[in-house]
């Protein structure tokens, strides 16, 4: 069985010390960090370690790991983060057409090097927009195309939200999938107070076609996420259970 983690931008409008004593109560060993975990490095490690609880992944902005790679590092090191990954770029300077992508693309390969050359693994957090095709190609294929360095954090929700089948991508980039994001889109017109998402098992993914493919592809983590939760620990409890039955 994979292991299970939690993604903490899910319970950002939460303490995040009742957070983490929220999951330990539930069973989490893991989560993956985000930004604000990051400021204050003692409190999060002493957190983790009274919790009894690891960060093997952590999601950094792709400016800092740009711009500071020495510094991601670092953070990486402190906290026992194995995989860094760049998890989104803002609607404002998203490539538009397909040279903008693999300029794009380019800048996630080199951003990569000085990860992997410290013996960190490196990886690309989709959404929706990365699985609209532009002049014929998808962005995502043009991202893993890029390097080798560059693996997938596969969320499948953002690729059944762009219309697209988890279990083909889940195939096609089987030797690339580092860990996968598991979430769930509510039905049409439901979870509103929730921006449409819903508690891992309640809502409209069809996990008895991924999980085997999941299993095909050699997925060894599965990192529970919720984009905006009204209860989190409602949700924490609930996805963990769907997702310990697969």
């Amino acid at each position: 069985m994979p292991t299970i983690s939690y993604q903490l931008y899910s319970s950002r409008n939460w303490d995040i010390e009742e957070t983490f004593a929220m999951l330990a109560a539930a069973g989490f060993k893991e989560v993956e960090g985000v930004g604000p975990q990051y400021e204050d490095l003692p409190r999060t490690k002493a957190l983790l370690q009274s919790h009894g609880m690891t960060m093997p992944t952590g999601h950094f902005a792709p400016d800092l790991i740009e711009s500071d790679p020495e510094k991601v590092i670092s953070i990486a090191r402190a906290l026992g983060i194995g995989t860094v990954i760049a998890p989104y770029i803002a609607p404002e300077v998203r490539p538009t057409n397909l040279a903008g992508w693999k300029t794009f693309a380019d800048r996630l390969a080199e951003m990569s090097k000085p990860i992997v050359a410290a013996g960190l693994e490196f990886a690309w957090h989709n959404h929706d927009f990365e699985l609209v095709p532009v002049e014929g190609q998808m962005p995502l294929d043009v991202i893993a195309a890029a390097s080798k360095n560059i693996m997938l954090e596969l969320d499948l929700a953002w690729v059944h939200v762009a219309g697209q089948d988890p279990v083909a991508w889940l195939h096609k980039y089987a030797d690339r999938i580092s860990n996968v994001h598991v979430k769930d889109v509510a039905p049409e017109g439901e979870n509103a107070d929730e921006s449409g998402w819903a508690d891992v098992g309640y809502g409209t993914m069809n996990w008895p076609a991924i999980k085997p493919a999941m299993d095909a592809a050699g997925v060894t983590r599965y990192v529970i996420e919720h984009d905006n939760p009204n209860d989190h620990k409602r949700m924490a409890t609930r996805s963990l259970a769907t997702v310990q039955a697969f």
